[in-house]
């Protein structure tokens, strides 16, 4: 059995991060400290200033921000939530805007005097800072390490937040580091379904609901549906067609929440989607489907920790390894087999880069979550890639941690010149959205 505290704190990441969003992340914490500033103020805001971090620019770049009339960019972000967004509902901010509204933010992009942009050197990959301005007054809005993390709200020079250090935080961030495969199984296969069956229950259902809408519509290149129409109708290709589908819709505007995972929904999806096909494929119980997402979601989460929240290394990786995980899960594979699983897929795909949330996430997720099916049938043959074999290391753990080093440190500098490459026209994007 895991220990109590182990126990609780398992519990207390899974209710922290399984949490429902509508559309991308990134551009919904924009939108967020958009309607958070309004709020503040009391008055729409007569212009912003949005200082961004590399990662927050790259990931908001070529993502359609929900409910804006398919609109792009950290200005029809800070825009739509501006003018609309309820910040009471944080990661559902602009759940409930209305036609006039998206006609109103789309008016303010157009005038390029609205929303003043630039980079916020910071050393955390996640880091917003909104100053909105109306008449004499102006407004402060400042998130970091968390889309909803507000670490300072102000008004002209009277701070009415500033986060303090606080304990609570040490030992959250403790208690994911001390994560490992084999106590995640453990919880897995003994955790009280009661106490996570609501949590996954959600996911199952929310993420669900945006493959079949990926399925049933154009968005994006559908590369969900044309993986169904050329490749076949066989379990494998299910797997990756669900889980590219949902990407489809949510990189293109859908407007259906979708159960996150690592502060993604992009990640939410590939840890989910494929395992939920399997199950269905094998005809497992609903108890089995439940504990084999917990397992899925938390080993996703274990390799996010050592990667970083964003960062240059392609988090459709590291929820492909949970879903494969949890495929060899659902097979009845031992502990062992899992961790080849897991060692398997990052042997293969773990040079795929992030360059920002947009439509070809799709394809890059049904090629992640097509490596961890080979992972998985690889581990099932007792076949698994050996320590000196690239970056894989003596055992799981040491080759989850290889693959840190490798993003968090080694892919600096490929951020940055991905960062360049993605800003080097983005006016003349934002000018052919508008037209």
């Amino acid at each position: 059995m895991v220990e109590e505290r182990a126990y609780r704190n398992y519990l207390e990441i899974l209710k922290r991060e399984l949490v429902p969003a509508l559309g991308c992340t990134e551009p919904i914490c924009l939108a967020f400290a958009a309607a958070k500033s309004r709020e503040i103020l009391g008055q729409m805001p007569e212009r912003v200033l949005a200082e961004c971090s590399g990662n927050i620019i790259k990931n908001v770049k070529g993502a359609v921000v929900p409910n804006s009339g398919g609109m792009k960019g950290v200005e029809a972000a800070i825009a739509i939530g501006a003018v609309g967004g309820n910040a009471q509902k944080e990661l559902e901010v602009v759940a409930d805007i209305q036609p006039e509204q998206i006609a109103e933010a789309a008016a303010l992009v157009k005038t390029c005097a609205f929303c003043e942009v630039k980079v916020l050197k910071s050393k955390a990959p996640l880091h917003v800072r909104i100053t909105a301005f109306a008449g004499e007054h102006r407004a402060v809005v400042e998130i970091r390490d968390a889309h909803t993390n507000i670490v300072l709200l102000q008004k002209d020079e009277e701070i009415l937040f500033c986060e303090q250090p606080k304990q609570e935080k040490v030992v959250e961030k403790a208690s994911q580091e001390e994560m490992n495969v084999r106590e995640i199984l453990e919880f897995a296969n003994t955790v009280k379904l009661e106490d996570v069956q609501e949590i996954i229950g959600r996911q199952i259902e929310y993420n669900e609901k945006i493959a079949e809408e990926g399925l049933q519509k154009e968005y994006g290149a559908s590369v969900g549906a044309n993986l169904l129409k050329y490749y076949g109708d066989d379990i494998k290709i299910r797997a990756k067609a669900y889980a590219a589908a949902g990407s489809d819709a949510r990189m293109s505007g859908c407007l259906a929440p979708v159960v996150i995972n690592s502060g993604s929904g992009n990640q939410g999806i590939t840890v989910s989607l494929p395992v939920i096909q399997y199950a269905k494929h094998l005809q497992v119980s609903r108890e089995k489907l439940i504990r084999a997402l917990v397992l899925s979601n938390l080993i996703a989460i274990h390799e996010k920790m050592a990667v970083g929240r964003l960062s240059a290394y392609c988090g459709a990786v590291s929820a492909a390894c949970g879903s494969g995980a949890a495929i060899t899960y659902l097979h009845n594979g031992t502990y062992e087999q899992i961790c080849a699983t897991i060692t398997n897929t990052l042997a293969n795909v773990s040079g795929i880069i992030c360059d920002g949330a947009k439509p070809s996430c799709a394809a890059k997720i049904a090629s992640s979550v097509d490596a961890a099916i080979l992972g998985h049938y690889l581990a099932m043959e007792q076949e698994q890639f050996n320590a000196g074999d690239g970056i894989v290391k003596e055992d799981v753990e040491q080759t989850i941690s290889s693959v840190g080093i490798l993003a968090s440190q080694g892919m600096r500098e490929t951020d940055e010149v991905i960062l360049d490459i993605m800003v080097e026209n983005t006016a003349k994007d934002l000018e052919e959205v508008l037209k």
